[in-house]
Parts: structure tokens; sequence; C-alpha cells
């Protein structure tokens, strides 16, 4: 193949991988792209009872720039265990723990109000779902050290 050729080819390649990168930079992403799971605390300390059940946590991050209303998004587990959020509204760049067990709420934990733990050590998923029903955020983890990043 003559080099003249060859530079044509590589140059007509080269111009449509910029030009894909640039159409998939320009793709918008959800308004809600910014709460995400950010860690589960799935095996509380200690032997699991129902003293350290509030051991267990999931903690949500809002990455936006705006604060989010999160008023009936659930969090689920993967046998469908469901903590509904009450009227909340999660600041920009601000987290908010989910606790287990029971407490009284504030703006930075909430509680699930369970007598026993939830989250499986040895595997599972918690999911976060809109009101919508349409899935958020997951979080998988298999048997592992009690704690993920997500």
């Amino acid at each position: 193949m003559p080099a003249h050729a060859a530079a044509r080819r590589l140059t007509t390649v080269l111009t449509a991988a910029v030009t894909a990168s640039g159409l998939l930079g320009a793709v918008a992403l959800p308004a809600d792209a910014a709460i995400r799971i950010s860690k589960v605390r799935y095996d509380a300390k200690g032997t699991d009872t129902t003293s350290n059940v509030n051991g267990e946590y999931v903690e949500i991050t809002n990455t936006g720039n705006k604060g989010k209303r999160l008023s009936g998004w659930q969090l689920k587990d993967d046998t469908g265990h469901t903590f509904t959020f009450p009227s909340f509204k999660l600041g920009s760049g601000r987290t908010v723990t989910v606790r287990t067990g029971e407490g009284g709420n504030t703006g930075r934990t909430l509680y699930w109000g369970q007598g026993w733990h939830v989250w499986n050590n040895t595997g599972d998923v918690a999911k976060l779902k809109k009101p919508s029903g349409t899935t958020a955020d997951t979080c998988r983890w298999g048997d592992g050290t009690g704690v993920t990043a997500c």
C-alpha cells in the first residue's frame, strides 16, 4: 500500500475516533446521576446481635452541585427488604448514613427501624431506587472484610 494511502486511511480512522469520542462526551447524564451509594458496612463489628444492628449502614452521597430531595426513594437489599426515605433533602456534596436499626433521624443519619441485620455478610446487593422504580445506583459485594466502597 502506498504511503499516501496508508496516511489517508490513518487520518480517516483518527477523525472517526475523535468525532465519536466527542459525541460520546456530549451525552447528557440523568439528573440523578450525582446521587450514589458510596459505602456499605454490611457486617457490623463483632457478632451479629440485636445490640449492634446500627453497626450496619449504607452511605448515600450527593456528588452534584445542587441539593436533591430523596423523599420516596428506596434502598433495597437483594431479597427485597426496603427502606423508604422520609421527607429528606441531601445537600450538594453531602452524605447521609442509613443505619439498619432504630434511632432518631437527623440531617446526617436516617434509621431504617429494623431489629435485625438486613445486609448479608457473605454477599448481597444494595439498590438505590427512585420513586418511579428505576434504579439510580447499585453496590454489590461478596464475602469480604465487612465494608465496601462503591
